[in-house]
């Protein structure tokens, strides 16, 4: 019998600047792809077809437990790729005790940072929502998945999903 793996704990950095003791919470991008039905003459149902990533895009949401500078300073980047956050997360076994660094890298800009409720006395937290034009998921040093959005890069395992349609565009 085995038991999953589960988060024993993380850190958040922005730009290279550690939030440990400050970051209160991650929520990891969700990974979509945009599928639409067809069904053309001949096939006794609709396939889903792949049209890329979904509409939606990428987004890291993550509460820090108060004020930081360095992210207020960061809304309005002008770049799509203009703010690098890296989420570090341990994770382990419970049968036996084997642990797991899983690294999630993304690039973009804060779309929205709330500033929660003020008040005296009581714990401050600030949300923000980052829109990310870039996503890279690492667990113990492998690459699992890179989408580079500006770039036309899609990996899964190593393997170039893009590469060909590059190649027939001329890219």
């Amino acid at each position: 019998m085995a038991l999953p793996k589960k988060l024993k704990n993380m850190n958040l950095y922005n730009d290279g600047v550690s939030y440990v003791g400050e970051c209160k919470s991650v929520t990891l991008p969700k990974l979509a792809r945009k599928l639409e039905a067809f069904r053309g003459g001949g096939m006794d149902g609709a396939v889903k077809v792949d049209l890329g990533h979904g509409d939606d895009g990428i987004q890291l949401e993550w509460t820090l437990g108060g004020w930081d500078l360095t992210a207020l300073r960061q809304y309005g980047a002008v770049s799509a790729s203009g703010v690098m956050l890296r989420w570090a997360g341990s994770i382990q076994r419970d049968d036996t005790g084997e642990v797991s660094a899983v690294e999630v890298v993304v690039r973009g800009r804060h779309e929205e940072i709330d500033m929660g409720d003020s008040e005296s006395g009581e714990d401050t937290e600030h949300k923000f929502t980052t829109t990310c034009s870039y996503y890279k998921l690492t667990i113990d040093g492998n690459e699992e998945i890179e989408i580079d959005l500006l770039n036309f890069i899609f990996k899964v395992n190593g393997k170039d999903m893009l590469a060909e349609h590059r190649k027939a565009i001329g890219l």
